[in-house]
């Protein structure tokens, strides 16, 4: 008999966009950023039509049924480029290696979907997210256009 493990990665899908808008806006609050639902953060009024319909993906991660503590999701800019977006995770959660496993999952994923590149913007006052980022090979690059509350910018080649 197979035991069923807490915390659990599964895909999303639109019936989520109302927890995932809720873990996003209260990190962003955490940190001081200021929520945009109608700009930066429109693509999670609909993530089917913002990511599964452009070819990218969507997870979350539960500790019960119902209950998303964390996300990520995988926007495709083009056929060989994804931007990793929305890759938050619930205070309560943090320092348990649940980053890791959302990005280490991200990254797998990117690949699978034949993705040879991956791009995410951050603000500097995601300290932590930024060392994780780090730690992977993620390196700063100047992109052509940065989010309103964003300041840096970091790729990785998928190899």
């Amino acid at each position: 008999m197979t035991q069923n493990r807490w915390p659990k990665l599964r895909c999303a899908d639109n019936r989520d966009c109302r927890g995932i808008a809720e873990l996003v806006f209260t990190v962003l609050r955490e940190y001081s950023l200021e929520p945009d639902p109608e700009c930066t953060d429109a693509d999670l009024k609909d993530i089917s039509l913002s990511y599964f319909d452009r070819g990218g993906a969507f997870y979350v991660l539960e500790d019960r049924p119902g209950s998303i503590i964390g996300a990520y999701g995988l926007y495709r800019i083009d056929e060989a480029t994804c931007e990793l977006r929305k890759m938050y995770l619930q205070k309560s959660f943090r320092g348990k290696g649940l980053g890791k496993l959302l990005l280490e999952d991200a990254l797998k994923k990117a690949k699978q979907m034949g993705f040879e590149k991956m791009t995410l913007e951050t603000a500097s006052v995601l300290t932590e997210a930024i060392s994780l980022y780090r730690s992977y090979g993620f390196v700063e690059y100047q992109p052509s256009h940065l989010s309103s509350r964003c300041d840096q910018a970091f790729q990785l080649e998928l190899k």
